[in-house]
């Protein structure tokens, strides 16, 4: 059986969808357009979704008088049932999960994306025909062979890799590396059996290499939990924005199975980004984005089991009152959210304390770490939903050079992102991390729940103990609404 031919206006209008995505991913490189590219990618999702339901329906034909041959409108009930049922499953999931909750909801997206690959190339296997990959010996098409068995290992790990990276980022797992002996052998190991058994599944006629086909599904999905369970929490950024990459990639080999043009496109685009994105990452975080590839690029053993805080050094506690006056009476703030502003939903109260500042003739900038917060952009989406005017928000290349002469540098929730052992200790797992150069102002306000607690790395941090640091122990929205009522005042 043959598949179907592709009619000339569905693949105008797949091309019409790619556009849209292309069109989406520029839109989305920057707060203020992001918006307009959110809109350009439903736009093309619903051309391609539109398109594929209509021309992908089982076909029927008329009597011997009339051989008109049409759609079967008679599963068009089944289809629309199962879209409303992902539809409303999503709707329900956007207006109930809070922000601080999107990077583990991303990484579950990620995960079905997987997921799907794989029932995708299971399906394909078990039913060849009904795809129409059968050659005319009613064996499965080489070419087919090798998408098949792309499609389910990249898959596979994409889905057990994202639950492993769901489960550290819920706080339902360690963050912190989680080392096998062995790791990297067992890791190069399997990718070999991987490759080399999907290299026989090609080559081989599809009777008799069941088992080959199971294995590489199990071995994907083992290599999945293998590569991700070595790496610490303070790399998940970089882990988010690869998984990505790999959905992507698991998607457009699935579009081959499929012959859905839209699905190679759309894979295509989400893969390639996603990995200029993990390339940009890592180069943020001074890793190598091979061996992110490969896994295991986290803190060593050694580097993890040195991160105890060491609370008995002398600091200084501040209130909400010693920051307000300070900086009220400063010239330039520059502020520097993390984690726990997210975890606080400060956001909003944040901006208010700015906006009085202002009003005072501070200058007032927001500084962003590329890896701050749980996923990539996760602080520009917190202040953008705050309505932070996008020209006070800079990168780190932009501003760090700034904070020597700045007055107050003002830490909310960040901790690894401005710890100088990323530049002096060699020993700790974020060694060679470019960071906020916060210990050169001349104040710095630190807010932080507790002094017991350390970074998501699990590294102490010396700004905490010098002389011009001022540790404001509390809730972080509560401590910033404390501030917004003592500038009031």
């Amino acid at each position: 059986m043959e598949h179907a031919a592709v009619p000339a206006w569905a693949l105008l209008a797949y091309l019409v969808s790619g556009v849209f995505f292309i069109l989406a991913l520029r839109g989305l490189s920057s707060p203020a357009s992001s918006r307009r590219g959110n809109r350009f990618g439903m736009a093309g999702m619903l051309i391609a979704v539109v398109t594929t339901v209509y021309t992908h329906m089982p076909m029927i034909e008329g009597d011997l008088q009339n051989s008109y041959v049409g759609p079967d409108f008679g599963t068009l009930g089944q289809i629309l049932a199962a879209i409303a049922i992902g539809a409303v499953i999503g709707i329900v999931t956007a207006r109930k999960i809070a922000m601080t909750d999107m990077p583990q909801l991303v990484a579950a997206f990620h995960s079905l994306v997987g997921l799907a690959a794989v029932l995708v190339g299971v399906a394909a296997y078990l039913n060849p025909e009904a795809f129409g990959i059968l050659d005319g010996n009613g064996e499965i098409l080489t070419v087919s062979r090798i998408e098949m068995g792309l499609g389910v290992a990249i898959g596979a790990i994409t889905f057990s890799g994202s639950v492993i990276a769901f489960l550290k980022l819920a706080g339902k797992m360690s963050g912190a590396p989680i080392m096998l002996p062995g790791r990297h052998i067992i890791n190069l190991g399997t990718l070999a059996a991987i490759i080399a058994l999907t290299t026989y599944f090609a080559i081989q006629p599809t009777s008799g290499t069941e088992w080959v086909f199971w294995t590489i599904v199990a071995l994907s999905f083992l290599i999945g939990f293998l590569l991700i369970i070595p790496i610490g929490g303070a790399d998940m950024p970089v882990v988010v924005s690869m998984l990505n990459s790999y959905s992507g990639w698991a998607a457009a080999a699935m579009g081959f199975t499929l012959h859905n043009s839209a699905m190679i496109i759309t894979g295509a685009l989400v893969g390639s980004s996603g990995a200029i994105l993990s390339y940009i990452m890592c180069k943020a975080m001074n890793r190598s984005f091979i061996s992110v590839i490969a896994g295991g690029f986290g803190a060593d053993s050694g580097a993890a089991a040195g991160g105890a805080a060491k609370v008995d050094r002398p600091w200084k506690r501040g209130s909400a009152e010693d920051a307000a006056y300070m900086m009220s009476q400063a010239e330039s703030v520059i502020i520097v959210p993390g984690y726990g502003m997210a975890v606080a939903q400060a956001q909003h109260a944040l901006r208010e304390m700015a906006d009085l500042l202002k009003k005072e003739g501070v200058s007032v900038k927001y500084a962003i770490h590329p890896v701050a917060g749980r996923m990539p952009g996760h602080m520009n989406v917190l202040l953008a939903e705050a309505n932070v005017p996008y020209d006070e928000v800079f990168e780190l290349e932009d501003i760090n050079s700034e904070f020597a002469q700045t007055d107050v540098a003002f830490i909310i929730g960040a901790n690894d992102v401005v710890n100088p052992a990323a530049k002096t200790d060699k020993s700790s797992p974020i060694y060679g991390m470019p960071v906020f150069d916060v210990d050169k102002a001349k104040t710095v306000f630190f807010i932080k729940r507790s002094m017991g607690g350390v970074g998501y790395a699990g590294v102490d941090n010396d700004v905490f103990y010098m002389d011009q640091t001022m540790m404001l122990l509390a809730d972080a929205k509560k401590m910033v609404d404390d501030i917004v009522k003592a500038l009031q005042h």
